[in-house]
C-alpha cells in the first residue's frame, strides 16, 4: 500500500530538515535521499514489524527489510508459511507481502549508526500515524532495542519505566506486553509488543538464536 501525496510529502519535507542522511549512499543508486523508504502492508496484516533503520540494501531496491537482517525475517516467514525455503530474493518479497512493515526513521542514517533521540521524535507522529491509522492489527514484532523503545517516545513516564522494566526481564524474546498509543483522532488503541533482537550479524549475543525465536514467535502469532 502505497502512501498516499500528502503523507509522501510529509515525510520529504522533514527529511529536507534532517541531517544525517547517508545521501552518498543514495548517489550511488541514484535514489532520492528524500524519498521515504516505507513498505506498510495490508491493513488487516496480522502482524506488523518495526525496525530500526533501512540499510544499503533497503536504499538499493528502495523496500524495507530486504538487507541481510530483513531477508532472515522474510525467509522464515516463508519457511512458516510454505515449509520450504524460499529459492530467490523475488519468493521472499513475495511472502513478507501480506505483512505490514515500518522502521522508527524510514531513511538510511550515516554509517548505520541509530538516529538520535532528537531525530526518532521528530517523526514518530509521522509513523505512529501510518501504524495505527493504516493497519488494524495489534501483534507488533520489534526488532532490536530501538524499536522496541520506539514505543516509548511519546509515553508517560510511568510506561516508559514499565518498558524498562521489561526489557530488564531474561524472558523477553519470548514474552509479550501491551503499550496504549494515542491514533490522530485522540483515540487510545492497545498493541501487543512481541520483542525479538536485532537480526545484525554483529549482534554477538544473539544473532545465532534469532532464527528460532523468530520461529518460536511465528509458530506463537500465525498458528496453522
Amino acid at each position: 500500500m502505497p502512501l498516499d501525496p500528502r503523507q509522501r510529502q510529509a515525510f520529504r519535507d522533514l527529511a529536507a530538515q534532517t541531517e544525517g542522511i547517508d545521501t552518498a549512499v543514495y548517489q550511488a543508486f541514484d535514489k532520492d535521499p528524500l524519498e521515504p523508504i516505507i513498505g506498510l502492508g495490508p491493513t488487516d496484516a496480522p502482524i506488523a514489524f518495526l525496525g530500526r533503520d533501512p540499510g544499503r540494501e533497503e536504499v538499493r531496491h528502495g523496500e524495507p527489510f530486504v538487507g541481510s537482517g530483513g531477508q532472515l525475517v522474510r525467509r522464515a516467514l516463508h519457511r512458516h508459511l510454505y515449509g520450504t525455503e524460499s529459492a530467490s530474493f523475488e519468493v521472499s518479497l513475495a511472502a513478507g507481502a501480506g505483512f505490514f512493515w515500518l522502521n522508527t526513521v524510514p531513511y538510511k542514517p550515516l554509517g548505520n549508526r541509530a538516529w538520535s533521540m532528537a531525530v526518532k521524535r521528530r517523526f514518530e507522529p509521522l509513523m505512529r500515524h501510518l501504524l495505527l491509522d493504516h493497519w488494524q492489527g495489534r501483534d507488533v514484532v520489534t526488532l532490536g532495542r530501538e524499536a522496541f523503545f520506539w514505543f516509548g517516545l511519546d509515553a508517560t513516564s510511568a510506561d516508559r519505566q514499565r518498558l524498562e522494566a521489561y526489557w530488564q526481564r531474561e524472558d523477553r524474546f519470548t514474552a509479550s506486553c501491551e503499550v496504549e498509543l494515542s491514533t490522530a483522532q485522540g483515540e487510545r488503541r492497545r498493541l501487543r509488543l512481541h520483542p525479538l533482537p536485532h537480526p545484525s550479524p554483529r549482534n554477538l549475543t544473539w544473532y545465532a538464536r534469532f532464527a528460532g525465536l523468530l520461529d518460536a514467535r511465528l509458530a506463537q502469532l500465525l498458528p496453522r
